[in-house]
């Protein structure tokens, strides 16, 4: 029985599609394995939403091939969707698959006994693409600590901001059915796992027959789960009846991340943005006074072509302003093939200074890491209750586990190593303190 396994780079859709193609290819006969060595065929998921993550693809991938000369090596992802020219030249890939060609089960076949020097390329248009190809962790049993899964619920994206290639690399947005959905979450939970991520391009934008992401929610009320969990969500979508659904739920987790971009109205409009600072502002406000113990987290980035000194003090005064739990800094990657991309050839827009961006990030990021510090700070000597997700060991004979809370607080607890297993429990802990590494840090109540 030939073995694979599938290396993921990139986002948490990444993840769950690599899994789902895993799963597929485990039912026509293949072992999954654990990224060892030599497995006889590698599949490697690529993200390029930067020129730093395509730098890291490639480097990863240059490392798979030198430690596995005996593997039969397989790129796919965005990265293979937007550049197969560039994967093509790199010495010894045999198969570059593009975003909806990697679920074409029969060419792994093909691939694990292709006998060419030269890449197998199968990438296909997927601008009009009406097929939604499947994506989700795989099922527990695969890994004794794992308890928290990814589901797929929607795939591409139709926004068009002016700096992103999304759209080119995973089409436009299209949705499973609610019932399909519910079934997948209800195998997920009958594998062993007590919390379900749901993932996309824009699940915001997630509508199936005049089903939006609220009625969804309602729906998978019913699936025997501990936490439902939203991944990343567009701020125009955060309305009142999704805020609605989530301050009724007990299993919905009251946690938001809210990609903000800029915080400065003049950036936004050239980023074909569909908010402004003032709208973004009032959902937060609206999120965090509907839902107890609501955290909100958010993403800036820095350096937008044209960005002023101006544009970054404005952004940097509303985030102070804002009741955000973290923030998460990177700098803006002109992408080829955008219209920001043009508008810098064309100097419509001129490229921020290296230095200057530095600067700002690192700002920046000591401001997130105090609004981080200072959310976290109000649950010093409170109780919360933690699903445990993994551990590591200790010295003197401890072990110490890690898990979070319903809002998306990571806490660690040290216990002994003959203590009962926590992986996969939601137990109390008392709230003692703030890590290093602006972890909560907590002792058990049981």
């Amino acid at each position: 029985m030939p073995k694979i396994t599938a290396i993921t780079l990139g986002c948490k859709l990444n993840y769950a599609e690599s899994s789902a193609i895993l799963d597929l290819l485990s039912k026509k006969g293949w072992e999954i394995s654990s990224y060892e060595k030599n497995e006889d065929l590698i599949i490697i998921n690529t993200c390029a939403v930067t020129k730093q993550a395509e730098q890291k693809c490639r480097q990863k991938i240059r490392k798979i091939i030198r430690d596995n000369p005996g593997s039969r090596i397989v790129v796919t992802g965005c990265y293979a969707q937007l550049s197969p020219e560039v994967l093509c030249k790199i010495d010894g890939v045999n198969a570059i698959l593009g975003s909806s060609d990697k679920y074409a089960l029969p060419l792994y076949e093909v691939i694990g006994n292709i006998e060419s020097s030269l890449p197998l390329i199968s990438v296909s248009e997927i601008k009009k693409e009406k097929t939604i190809f499947p994506g989700y962790s795989l099922p527990a049993t695969f890994a004794s600590e794992r308890t928290r899964a990814f589901l797929k619920i929607q795939d591409g994206c139709d926004y068009g901001c002016a700096y992103c290639t999304i759209p080119f690399a995973r089409g436009r947005s299209r949705s499973f059915s609610p019932d399909d959905i519910i079934a997948q979450a209800s195998a997920l939970v009958a594998s062993g796992y007590r919390e379900i991520v749901l993932t996309g391009v824009n699940i915001g934008d997630y509508r199936y027959r005049g089903v939006r992401l609220a009625a969804l929610l309602r729906m998978l009320e019913k699936v025997p789960v501990a936490r439902i969990r939203i991944s990343s969500i567009e701020p125009d979508i955060l309305d009142d009846a999704l805020i609605a659904v989530v301050a009724a739920s007990e299993i919905i987790a009251p946690h938001f991340h809210l990609p903000l971009q800029s915080g400065s109205d003049a950036v936004l409009r050239a980023m074909c943005r569909r908010y402004d600072t003032a709208g973004y502002r009032q959902r937060i406000l609206r999120a965090v006074e509907a839902i107890a113990d609501c955290s909100v987290s958010s993403d800036v980035m820095v350096g937008y072509p044209g960005e002023s000194a101006d544009d970054y003090r404005n952004m940097y005064r509303f985030l102070e302003g804002l009741p955000i739990s973290s923030l998460h800094v990177f700098s803006c990657s002109v992408r080829p093939g955008t219209q920001l991309a043009e508008q810098v050839a064309t100097k419509k827009r001129e490229v921020v200074d290296p230095d200057e961006c530095r600067q700002r990030s690192s700002e920046l990021i000591k401001l997130g890491n105090l609004k981080k510090s200072r959310f976290m700070e109000g649950y010093v000597g409170m109780e919360c209750m933690v699903l445990f997700e993994e551990s590591q060991k200790g010295a003197n004979g401890t072990r110490k586990y890690s898990g979070y809370t319903r809002n998306y607080l990571r806490v660690t607890v040290t216990v002994s190593e003959s203590s009962v297993h926590l992986a996969g429990s939601i137990l109390p802990v008392f709230i003692e303190g703030i890590d290093d590494d602006l972890n909560l840090m907590g002792r058990l109540l049981f």
